[in-house]
């Protein structure tokens, strides 16, 4: 497969500015592999594919707010600085994006916060937009968390033109997120409403959770068109040994095991054993996953739609077919479905 396989024209109206009203009231389309069809839901009508038994696999990372807006010293232009993470925390270094990237050099102080009690000075250039800094601050190290806290904006990604709402605090994390790391959201968790996941519990559907946090590098344009020459940006992910007994008695019970979005599927797929079973993991992942391709853990599995070229795309193109996947994305822009992180919904069984 070429990267121009996985273009198509997507109008920009379709890109999601807002939330669903309502979390699980967001479309979804619903794909089935065997039977070759498609059918248009909504994503609380997903029960309705679920038995007893079945697992569904999501990733509890939590976002944290990742853009800051910081003034140059001397001439107090503004600055973002987007937190891509940390490297160390005794010396408060951290590997950051930072815009316009024109007017950073080494040695440049940044000052944040209405009384610039938070500091950083540029260190190292470590790409064409990256920088490292050292954030310099007299609290305690606590302190210094919940300062970035204050000051940090929801990081929602750059195609939503409107400024940051309240609301997208809430709305741009999944309910069940508690491991913090990510800079940005596992975007098919966010669809799941307290009321769905309690009806899903009822019905005897088993949870799992696995941990990878999101990184910019997930949206990182792929610009080869041999895609086997494509670096993925690596990852942090757990896998805990509670998970793995969970999703391995799906497997040998033969069960439905659903990831709840690419960066699950990603995680799975970076910890297989060679009895194609999961194994427990604790580390980094640059796994790209693109057609063809055999996957060992899931045999469904929820995502948003994508958008052209992105490795997002290749991989759900490698899980439903591509040609399938390549029909139902024409019907979901005829159809006017929302795309990328506040979009709608897919389920592929």
């Amino acid at each position: 497969m070429k990267l121009s396989h996985f273009h198509f024209d997507l109008p920009q109206e379709l890109l999601a500015e807002y939330p669903a009203e309502n979390r699980d009231e967001a479309r979804l389309m619903v794909l089935n592999r065997k039977e070759q069809t498609i059918e248009h839901k909504y994503f609380k009508d997903l029960i309705d594919y679920f038995e007893p038994n079945d697992v569904m696999v999501v990733n509890n990372t939590k976002v944290f707010p990742a853009r800051l807006y910081g003034n140059k010293e001397k001439t107090g232009a503004r600055i973002e600085v987007f937190l891509l993470r940390e490297l160390n925390s005794e010396t408060r270094l951290w590997d950051v994006l930072v815009d316009p990237a024109r007017k950073i050099r080494i040695g440049n102080k940044l000052y944040f916060g209405d009384d610039e009690s938070l500091v950083a000075e540029v260190i190292d250039n470590t790409t064409s937009r990256g920088r490292t800094l050292r954030f310099l601050y007299d609290g305690s190290y606590d302190e210094f968390r919940q300062k970035l806290t204050d000051l940090g904006e929801t990081p929602l990604p750059k195609y939503i033109k409107r400024d940051t709402e309240p609301e997208d605090e809430e709305r741009y994390q999944t309910i069940y997120a508690k491991n913090e790391g990510a800079v940005a959201a596992p975007t098919a968790g966010l669809h799941f409403s307290k009321h769905l996941m309690k009806r899903l519990e009822i019905k005897g559907v088993d949870f799992a959770e696995v941990t990878l946090h999101v990184g910019l590098g997930t949206f990182n344009p792929v610009e080869v068109e041999d895609l086997s020459k494509h670096k993925m940006d690596s990852e942090e992910a757990y896998i805990t040994a509670h998970a793995t007994n969970i999703i391995n008695n799906g497997i040998t019970q033969k069960r439905k095991i659903c990831a709840v979005g690419t960066t699950v599927m990603r995680a799975l797929e970076s910890s297989v054993s060679s009895e194609h079973t999961l194994n427990e993991f604790r580390g980094w992942t640059n796994k790209f996953i693109f057609p063809p391709y055999d996957f060992s853990i899931a045999n469904c599995m929820i995502t948003n739609f994508h958008t052209p070229k992105s490795t997002l795309l290749m991989m759900v193109s490698a899980f439903a077919g591509h040609d399938f996947l390549k029909k139902a994305y024409e019907e979901a822009v005829k159809e006017k479905y929302k795309f990328y992180s506040y979009g709608d919904a897919m389920l592929i069984i």
